[in-house]
């Protein structure tokens, strides 16, 4: 968006929660849509007086069904796309093979067919994995790099694959733009490395000072053991860790560089793998992370908001409400709240949060260690290991509902106002319990609440204190 936009172009954007827009820098200089590409007329308004409409939907974690999803939403655009006149539909899809597919692959193709089939020149993108801060692909080699000092892997450690930095991708993008209108087709794109998947692994080791990690490639880890593996040992879900890891079974190679006479390669050249993650890293160590795969939907995940007035709406609702309060000023008691979870943690009994979060993976939920897109700064829409951003007032609010398994829904408050000697910490613990589950799960983990809940509001605002 920031390369469109200094590249002179007026943008218009589809958000089906435009509110998530306003953590960008760039939001008030965009015209906005709001609403879901699945619904046509929305994405006739959205297309219309369109010059290039830039396609990079993917459905992985809507769940099995995912297919169905990517298909239908294409069409709709491939539709809404001719009808409106759009003189150029630039697509990401997928680097892959000739012969059979895995699911997410084979999705991929059939979107690009249909673009590319539409009557509007199309430009199909097909790119590897992605090395950036916040792809899923370079977090999923990231972390099983760091976990694991010895990896038993699956077989697909030895496939080839040739990676590309997320910054070429955005020059080819952006280059898309401009290509003659007589172009439609699909091309590959990728780095200047072709590598083993462990050769990627071992040569992510090296830039954060790790050992080589020696890797056994086991026949008996078939892609959906390997995915719960993942699931287990990364923050990648399931939802995602299985499509990646089915694609992984493929030798996903740059076929030809038909690219070049296109779209030419950038100044310098095309970046090479271990400096693609030298800029990744240094970006998650500048905490300058814009977008993430961690703050994308999760399927069945709840998102009804708070409700004002439950019990006058007769509802059960649990609570726990604490209160504290400090000598540091509330404007440092919300810099301590605006940065909680993630590698800041909860402040309080991190072996119980940490149970919970395992718990929560092994019921093939999200778990505790998504962490957050920037450790300081936060947005509404921004996961929070479990947690997600549903309202914020910054300065004195931080709502968060919950993501994880549990029979009901959770919410977590976190208040911060001045009084005339410092300020004041409120925390309210929200919870409506479903079924006859909901108030024995309250129940059982209501011994727990002194120790977290009353430790949490003591050792915020001591923090506070601290940092003042």
């Amino acid at each position: 968006m920031p390369r469109l936009l200094n590249g002179g172009y007026r943008v218009r954007v589809l958000a089906r929660r435009p509110e998530r827009l306003d953590a960008f820098s760039w939001a008030g200089r965009v015209d906005v849509i709001v609403g879901d590409a699945a619904d046509e007329p929305v994405m006739r308004a959205a297309t219309e007086g369109v010059q290039v409409l830039y396609y990079l939907i993917h459905s992985m974690t809507s769940g099995s069904r995912f297919e169905q999803t990517d298909r239908q939403l294409a069409l709709t655009t491939a539709r809404t796309a001719a009808a409106s006149g759009v003189g150029r539909i630039v697509y990401l899809g997928g680097l892959h093979p000739g012969g059979d597919l895995s699911r997410h692959l084979r999705s991929r193709v059939e979107v690009g067919h249909i673009l590319l089939g539409s009557g509007v020149p199309t430009l199909a993108l097909q790119a590897g994995v992605v090395i950036g801060s916040g792809s899923a692909s370079f977090e999923m080699v990231r972390h099983l790099t760091e976990v694991l000092p010895y990896m038993p892997a699956p077989c697909w450690v030895r496939n080839h694959i040739q990676p590309i930095a997320v910054c070429d991708v955005l020059h080819y993008l952006l280059g898309a733009a401009l290509v003659p209108p007589e172009v439609n087709g699909a091309i590959d794109i990728g780095g200047p490395d072709v590598l083993r998947y462990g050769q990627m692994m071992n040569g992510y080791a090296v830039e954060p000072g790790l050992h080589q990690r020696p890797i056994a490639a086991l026949p008996v880890l078939t892609p959906w053991l390997a995915s719960h593996w993942v699931n287990l040992v990364t923050p990648i879900p399931r939802s995602i860790a299985r499509p990646l890891v089915e694609s992984l079974q493929h030798d996903c190679v740059v076929r030809d560089r038909s690219v070049d006479a296109l779209i030419p390669p950038p100044a310098g050249g095309l970046t090479p793998y271990r400096r693609a993650v030298q800029l990744a890293l240094g970006r998650i160590d500048a905490d300058s992370i814009e977008t993430s795969w961690q703050d994308s939907a999760v399927l069945g995940a709840p998102s009804d908001p708070l409700p004002s007035d439950p019990d006058w709406a007769g509802r059960t609702v649990y609570t726990d409400v604490r209160t504290a309060h400090t000598r540091a000023p509330a404007e440092q008691l919300w810099a301590v709240i605006a940065g909680i979870g993630g590698s800041n943690g909860w402040y309080s009994t991190p072996l119980l949060w940490s149970l919970r979060g395992r718990a929560d993976k092994l019921a093939g939920g999200v778990g505790l260690a998504r962490g957050r897109r920037s450790r300081s700064e936060v947005a509404v829409g921004d996961v929070i290991d479990f947690w997600r951003v549903e309202a914020l007032e910054p300065g004195r609010l931080l709502r968060l509902r919950a993501e994880m398994r549990a029979p009901g829904l959770a919410w977590l408050e976190l208040r911060a106002s001045p009084e005339s000697t410092g300020s004041r910490f409120d925390q309210r613990a929200v919870f409506f319990p479903r079924g006859l589950a909901g108030p024995l799960y309250w129940l059982a983990v209501l011994p727990f609440h002194g120790f977290i809940f009353r430790g949490m509001a003591h050792r915020i605002t001591a923090a506070a204190e601290a940092a003042e």
